[in-house]
């Protein structure tokens, strides 16, 4: 039977539940366009996750490293279970506190990142941290989480997967009655042996100093991770200190550009204000010299008329003085 290709799977289950039947509804559309309904079938099965288990999804597939230390946390703690480390299971539990929450707080991050998400406020960050604590105590939930395709959230009641050991302390006495009958039927004397009590006791410091040496190794490893991260984060910081001295100083320039537009502003708007005033005295000369050549047009006009009449009388006067004589 076909499978749809991992990598859908994977965008698919990452995606916001708000989002996730739209998006699984066009991969379908899609493998039918391409002609494959057995896989367009196969899309169609994939059901939605709630928002818990959504996250839980988004650790898995974002932070699979994050997830794999998880189930090795697990596998070391069914371990100290079963050997009844005492020692080594009060430091898990106390570790395993640190680990969830770390986990919770690495979801909700990369929630954040995440286009139509819902709001920090909305997440069920305690059904998360149900979910990985489950996955802790219980194989089954653990290989769920691993797949990134959880459809629900997932808690544990309490009781442990592997059955604890059933313990009886033998006693120095009980192995000496033990060893009667054979005593008498031999005739031999008894050979020295450690008494029960000191047997028990010899095993469970072999054990106490198995697992320091294993506690060791657990805080040599995480000292590796942490310095690790260390020199990642300082030189993250040496990054963005040097991000912020280059944003800073362009701030500087940008402040001062303003600064030098301004002042250019002003002083045009200042030009502008000296055009304006004498455009308007431009403006009101002009008028006045219009004035002035209308009236001396008209004054022209006046003159030339008199000369005209005058030029006509004298005109007419002559004509009159021959007929005379």
């Amino acid at each position: 039977m076909a499978e749809p290709p991992p990598e859908l799977v994977q965008q698919l289950y990452s995606t916001p539940p708000d989002r996730f039947v739209a998006a699984r509804d066009a991969a379908v559309a899609d493998a039918r366009r391409a002609g494959d309904p057995a896989t367009a079938r196969q899309i169609a099965r994939l059901r939605r996750p709630t928002v818990a288990a959504w996250l839980v999804n988004l650790l898995a597939i974002r932070r699979p490293e994050l997830v794999a230390d998880l189930v090795q946390f697990a596998d070391a703690m069914r371990s100290a279970q079963r050997e009844l480390r005492g020692p080594r299971l009060r430091e898990l539990s106390g570790q395993r506190r640190a680990v969830v929450a770390a986990l919770v707080a690495e979801a909700r991050r990369l929630a954040a990142g995440e286009p139509g998400a819902p709001s920090a406020g909305k997440l069920p960050l305690a059904e998360v941290e149900a979910t990985l604590n489950a996955a802790l105590s219980d194989t089954g939930v653990a290989e769920q989480v691993q797949a990134g395709r959880l459809l629900r959230a997932a808690s544990y009641a309490g009781f442990g997967e592997v059955p604890r050991p059933q313990l009886r302390l033998v006693t120095g006495e009980e192995e000496a009655e033990e060893e009667r009958p054979a005593r008498r039927d031999t005739g031999r004397a008894p050979a020295q042996r450690l008494p029960g009590g000191d047997r028990v006791a010899e095993r469970a410091a072999q054990a106490e100093r198995a697992a320091e040496r294993a506690a060791r190794a657990e805080r040599a490893r995480q000292r590796r991770a942490l310095e690790r991260e260390l020199t990642k984060a300082r030189t993250e910081q040496a990054r963005a200190e040097s991000e912020l001295a280059d944003a800073a100083e362009a701030e500087r320039d940008g402040v001062a550009a303003l600064d030098d537009i301004e002042n250019e502003l002003a002083e045009l708007e200042r030009r502008r204000a000296v055009a304006e005033q004498e455009l308007s005295r431009a403006k009101l000369a002009r008028r006045g010299a219009e004035r002035a050549l209308t009236a001396a047009r008209r004054r022209t006009g006046e003159v030339e008329a008199a000369v005209e009449a005058l030029d006509a009388e004298e005109g007419a006067a002559g004509r009159g003085g021959g007929e005379a004589d």
